[in-house]
């Protein structure tokens, strides 16, 4: 008998040595495996790494709303998209210590602050800096997304104790432009090799159900896998389409098509947290565990990401419990 040679993403490799360099065909291959025989490649590469029953806990605080002058496709905090949203000014430090004690009191071990800005002004980098100071003396993770950065304010945000910055590259470079335009993916990988210059660990994922393609949502993966060093987090989104914004029409992206994303990620970065991000709210019970099995290790917990909606504590419990999950 005859024997062929499997796909290349389909070779059974040791799932405890991670790959280092992935091209689109190979990621697409991955996703185009039969749903059982990708998860449970997937399940063997988490269990390989992590504990596969443990889920680590972020909660994430806007800590200044709307007013964006860039253009996301997705974004209700962006000036040129009509969704209602009222504009905030930077919140106190006393307040979002306030947002922290209680999170961490709900069992949340990582603390992360936004701001909606193409970047921060110096002026509001000596309130932020307060804030990842405070927040960390509570003996919290800390993580900030504040856009782009600039001269040495990466430095700035290390020496003030931040442990992860989150700077999503958002979609595959052919598809980027379809979503933004006001700045460039580059320019976004300047903002994440100056955080990984600082010695601050990398939060960079990206959102899916954009509209894009199968090999999209692959490119997306390659690039993040492809990094010098993998992001140590890799927050997937789900999209939730905002009324105003250009995408509050797009067709919601097929469940299972997720979880594939899901399980490509864990398999192409196998040492990173992989976190089910936006869109958990719509998700059903099943599905998220789904995503658990399919290698998800995170999740954002409490009841708001920014300005959307999150599953509340009380029902993430109750899966967890259902599902025999603890917390990292």
């Amino acid at each position: 008998m005859t024997m062929t040679s499997a796909p290349a993403a389909e070779r059974q490799a040791d799932p405890a040595v991670p790959r280092t360099q992935w091209t689109v065909a190979e990621a697409v291959e991955l996703f185009e495996q039969p749903f059982m025989d990708l998860l449970f490649r997937a399940q063997q590469v988490h269990r390989a790494h992590f504990d596969a029953n443990a889920v680590q806990r972020s909660t994430l605080l806007s800590i200044k709303t709307g007013g964006c002058s860039e253009d996301c496709g997705y974004c209700s905090q962006s000036t040129r998209h009509n969704t209602g949203l009222d504009r905030e000014q930077l919140l106190k430090v006393a307040e979002v210590v306030e947002h922290a004690k209680a999170a961490k009191a709900k069992g949340a071990s990582r603390f992360c602050m936004g701001a909606a800005w193409r970047g921060p002004k110096d002026k509001d980098m000596e309130t932020v800096l307060a804030m990842v100071r405070e927040v960390k003396a509570l003996g919290l993770e800390t993580c900030v997304t504040l856009g782009m950065l600039k001269g040495d304010q990466a430095l700035q945000l290390k020496e003030a104790g931040l442990d992860y910055y989150n700077h999503n590259l958002d979609t595959a470079p052919e598809f980027y432009g379809q979503v933004i335009t006001t700045h460039t993916l580059a320019d976004r990988l300047d903002t994440l090799e100056q955080v990984r210059g600082a010695g601050i660990n990398v939060c960079s994922g990206g959102i899916v159900g954009m509209g894009e393609g199968r090999r999209s949502r692959a490119g997306l993966l390659v690039q993040l896998a492809n990094m010098a060093s993998p992001p140590e987090s890799v927050p997937i989104n789900n999209l939730v389409p905002v009324p105003g914004t250009p995408l509050e029409n797009v067709d919601k992206i097929d469940p299972f098509e997720f979880v594939r994303t899901i399980a490509a990620a864990r398999i192409m970065m196998p040492t990173s947290f992989v976190r089910l991000s936006a869109g958990r709210e719509q998700m059903s019970d099943e599905l998220q565990a789904l995503c658990f099995m399919a290698g998800a290790n995170s999740i954002f917990y409490g009841d708001r990401l920014l300005t959307t909606d999150n599953p509340d504590t009380d029902r993430d419990e109750a899966l967890f419990a259902r599902l025999g999950l603890r917390p990292a």
